[in-house]
Parts: C-alpha cells; structure tokens; sequence
C-alpha cells in the first residue's frame, strides 16, 4: 500500500517533466536557440522587454503549438513538461543580458538553429503518425512544427517570413519529412531512421546556405 502511494505520488510529480534522452536534450536544446533568436528581432525591433519576452516565447514554441492545436492534441506538448518553459526564459535572458556576444556566435547559433529544425521536424513528424493521420499530413506537420514559430515571429516583427522568400528553408523539412516516412516505410529501425533523417536535414541545409542554393523567382 505504502509503496503504490510512493508510486503515485512519484508519477504525479513527474507528470510536467519528460525522461532525459539525446533527442529531448536537442530538443529543448533547440527550443532555447529559437527563443534566443525571437528575443533578439524583438531587440532590432526596439521593442521593450515584455515584447522581446514574448516573441521569444512565440518563436520558441509556436510550432508545436501550432501543430498540436492542427491535430487536436491538447494540452500542447510544452505546456506538459516546465523544462521548456525554464529554457525560453533562459534563452531570453541570455539574449538581454549578452546580446552582441550572441550575434558574434551566428555561425554557432546557426548550427544550432539547423539541427534544432530537424529535430522538430522528426518529433513532430512522428507525433502526427502516432496520432494515425495520413503520411502526407503527418510531412507537413513535421514542417509546421519546425518552421512556424518562425513564421510568426517574422509577421510579429512585421518582416516577410523566412520560409516565403527565396531561401532553402522549408523545403529542407519536407524533403527530410518525405525520406522519414521512405526510410519508415522500408522497415528500417526507428532509431537509425532518426538519426538519418536527421542527418539529411542538417546536410541538406548546411549545403543550400554554402552553395547558396535558392528556388527559382516566379515573376
């Protein structure tokens, strides 16, 4: 009896925060980035320091949010787990306090950015799969989940998004998405799908910034 208590009480306690593994490490890892990032267009923007706070909160987590409200999945995943909550706050801070440092970082924080994308893209991707949407939706969920925080950010900031100008952004996700649901399809192991997806993206990125790889301009 003492000890089904214990365990209960254990659970209840546990219940906003999530087992430590590689990918939730990047995850939040990549959650801090992006808040950090959100944090320092609100600074360009000379906005004061709710304002900077919240776009860094809506850069961080308005992906998920948004994914999770798509696919009816509520309460949304970071409203689950304080962590993420303690890293935006961080990833604000850090922005206020040590700003010009930060911007001498960019390449660094790029990589970051980079692997925080594919990371979100696979957990969202898999998310909607458990869920049992269709593949194709699941794709773009994985997209969605990586890229609208910065989506809205950029319209927070009155700035054309990122993901709609010529830059290889976006597509990286879907491509990345479609060679996840490939390399699931194949029957290969859940673990190494992961890591290679995760590789293609970061790859895949990494090239279309040296190489300057940009869509074709329609006009």
């Amino acid at each position: 009896m003492l000890l089904s208590k214990h365990f209960n009480r254990k659970k209840e306690n546990s219940h906003y925060f999530r087992p430590v593994t590689i990918l939730y490490f990047i995850d939040i890892l990549g959650t801090m980035v992006f808040a950090i990032s959100g944090a320092l267009a609100g600074r360009d923007k000379k906005l004061d320091f709710f304002g900077i706070a919240a776009v860094g909160l809506i850069t961080a987590i308005g992906g998920g949010t948004v994914r999770d409200v798509l696919l009816g999945s509520t309460p949304v995943g970071w409203m689950e787990d304080l962590i993420y909550i303690g890293m935006i706050g961080a990833g604000v801070l850090i922005s206020l306090l040590f700003g010009k440092a930060v911007l001498k970082l960019r390449r660094t924080f790029f990589m970051f950015d980079t692997v925080g994308i594919a990371v979100f893209t696979v957990l969202g991707l898999q998310k909607a799969l458990t869920l049992g949407v269709n593949p194709i939706i699941a794709i773009m969920m994985g997209m969605v989940s990586a890229v609208f925080g910065g989506v809205i950010r950029d319209i927070v900031c009155n700035e054309i998004p990122l993901i709609f100008r010529k830059e290889i952004y976006a597509l990286t996700c879907l491509c990345g998405g479609i060679f996840y649901v490939i390399l699931q399809r194949s029957g290969l192991e859940q673990d190494w799908n992961i890591v290679i997806t995760v590789s293609f993206i970061v790859t895949f990125r990494v090239l279309a910034v040296k190489f300057k790889w940009k869509l074709p301009d329609i006009s």
